[in-house]
């Protein structure tokens, strides 16, 4: 029989833990449906929230509409989050794809005509997906740390290649995305808690990542943010709207998107 003295105790951290929700997930950050909830170590889990919170919120997130980035200069992208339209200009040559995520229908004009045959805007409107799915996890991958099919393990303490101090979660997949086998390290700031560094690995097995990169240069784009310094490799133009004119998604002209206010 256990003394009295640690039976209270017991209590005590009980009713501590119901009154703070200390040790739970955060609520206010619900994780997708197939989050590997029961995979995934709570420690990680709570690095994840506390990086949502610091972006703006699962709130500010969910209710951010519009955003436009350029990829590299090799890609103008801009998603109608709510709605799953996404419109693709190639910036090195005239092409130009218009599709829907969640229908995988679309429109495609490439070198001054729209394309009618089937297979081939088929064929591009599948490769303008899979640019999305790449293009847009370079620019918002801290918010999509509890996706449907990801596990979240903490690794431990570990500087930044710029020696500043961070917790590190890994990230796998299980049958999301079009390569699931993919590996990430997540370094997450221990004073900001914003995402501070990644690694990418081709394989969850690898040992040796295919590059480590910075995350940084954070800006206030209506109420998230969002940043655009991957070493190298830089996201620019990042735009946040509230309202864009339906022919975005329609029409093929590309559209001067400074003539449109952004979101505050």
């Amino acid at each position: 029989m256990k003394p009295a003295k640690y039976i209270t105790l017991f209590v005590f951290i009980n009713l501590y833990a119901a009154l703070t929700g200390y040790g739970q997930p955060d609520k206010s950050n619900p994780h997708a449906e197939g989050f590997d909830l029961a995979g995934s170590d709570a420690k990680a889990i709570e690095l994840a929230d506390g990086a949502m919170k610091a972006m703006g919120g699962r709130k500010a997130w969910d209710n951010t509409h519009f955003i436009s980035w350029n990829f590299f200069g090799n890609r103008r992208l801009i998603w109608d989050k709510w709605r799953g339209n996404v419109r693709i200009d190639n910036l090195k040559n005239d092409q130009t794809v218009i599709l829907n995520i969640f229908t995988d229908k679309g429109r495609v004009f490439k070198n001054g005509a729209e394309l009618t045959d089937a297979d081939s805007v088929a064929k591009y409107v599948k490769q303008g997906k899979g640019a999305w799915i790449n293009d847009s996890y370079w620019l918002v991958m801290p918010f999509k740390l509890k996706d449907s099919g990801v596990t979240l393990k903490y690794l431990g303490e570990e500087n930044t290649q710029e020696n500043k101090p961070a917790d590190v979660i890994q990230m796998t997949f299980k049958s999301v995305g079009n390569t699931p086998d993919n590996k990430y390290k997540v370094w997450i700031d221990k004073s900001t808690h914003l995402v501070s560094q990644w690694a990418y690995f081709p394989k969850f097995t690898d040992e040796k990542p295919g590059f480590i990169r910075p995350w940084g240069d954070y800006q206030r784009h209506g109420q998230i943010l969002l940043g655009g310094d991957r070493g190298d490799r830089d996201i620019t133009d990042i735009m946040v709207f509230t309202g864009l004119p339906g022919e975005v998604f329609t029409d093929f002209p590309r559209t001067d998107l400074t003539r449109y206010p952004q979101a505050k």
